[in-house]
């Protein structure tokens, strides 16, 4: 194997201390924070940010208005052990807390303020089957009490200036229901990096830049950085196509009830079903159909009990 870029490395060597560069610019502009490995098997975001790093250190890059925020390990010790997690899921309950827990609330009693000193955040992900890389935005503008949000427009360019051609709406809705039927009360749970960064007045865009472990994710995910600089004038880079197609919206979630639910066949991400068509097979032998024409997200063979089989999500119109 060879050996991680030196940033990665002192994240291995020191998982109790978070790194981070911030570049401020005379010049007056929009401010940007970009993640990597918020959850710590998910290395491309890492991997992307750390050459990223060398360019603006050797000057390859230069910040031109603004300030830029680049964190390429949000989770020292998920990514040490090659896991998802350090002890809890870092973007399932990222709230800060007084009193911290565990070693997840120490990290975002030292991310939340980073996060909210800024105007945007970009955070690079990957996942566990594969599939085509797709940005993930919020909800709609809104005056309501579980995720009020007045930045819509914004956020939505951002996605599409990332050069992936699939967009996905609405998480927080949807995960709610997932929430719901496992017992749990909605209210802090759900809220990751993003929903934080909205709830603090900025805005945020996920990008799901392909299937762990796979070289091309680096790509898309260093291709989504220079997006973002681009359209904010951070930085003069070449900007990847524009996204001008509609943008999916999550509407339904599955949960494994028994070790012995199925999908029925290798699903991808944006894999299209038709109403009806089996999607997974309980262990009582029910049949799990789409009810309505859709795509799959986040087929996930391998959860838990309690946790999410699959997404549906609608087509854009």
């Amino acid at each position: 194997m060879a050996a991680l870029h030196d940033w990665l490395q002192r994240a291995i060597d020191q998982p109790d201390v978070l790194h981070w560069h911030t570049w401020s610019a005379l010049t007056p502009g929009p401010s940007l924070v970009v993640m990597g490995a918020v959850h710590g098997n998910e290395t491309c975001g890492a991997h992307a940010l750390a050459h990223a790093l060398d360019d603006l250190a050797q000057g390859r890059l230069q910040l031109q208005r603004g300030r830029l925020t680049l964190v390429p390990v949000a989770n020292p010790l998920a990514f040490k052990q090659n896991t998802r997690e350090g002890e809890r899921n870092l973007n399932r309950s990222f709230v800060p807390r007084p009193d911290p827990q565990d070693y997840e609330d120490r990290v975002i009693r030292q991310l939340a303020p980073l996060l909210a000193a800024h105007d945007a955040l970009l955070d690079l992900h990957s996942f566990h089957t594969p599939g085509q890389p797709f940005a993930m935005v919020g909800p709609r503008n809104n005056s309501g009490a579980r995720e009020p949000f007045v930045r819509a427009a914004e956020e939505m360019a951002l996605a599409r200036s990332l050069g992936v051609d699939l967009i996905v709406e609405g998480w927080l809705e949807v995960y709610d229901r997932a929430a719901r039927a496992r017992g749990e009360t909605p209210d802090e749970v759900g809220i990751g990096t993003n929903e934080y960064m909205r709830s603090q007045g900025g805005y945020a865009v996920t990008i799901e830049c392909g299937e762990h472990g796979d070289p091309q994710a680096v790509a898309v995910a260093e291709q989504a950085f220079h997006g973002a600089l681009a359209l904010l004038g951070l930085a003069d880079v070449s900007a990847p196509p524009r996204f001008a197609g509609p943008a999916a919206r999550l509407r339904d979630v599955v949960l494994r009830e028994s070790p012995g639910d199925t999908l029925v066949r290798h699903w991808r991400s944006f894999d299209a079903v038709q109403a009806g068509q089996p999607i997974a097979q309980r262990d009582s032998g029910e049949v799990l159909r789409a009810p309505y024409d859709g795509l799959v997200l986040f087929p996930y063979p391998e959860s838990e009990v309690g946790q999410e089989l699959y997404y549906l999500a609608e087509p854009g119109g």
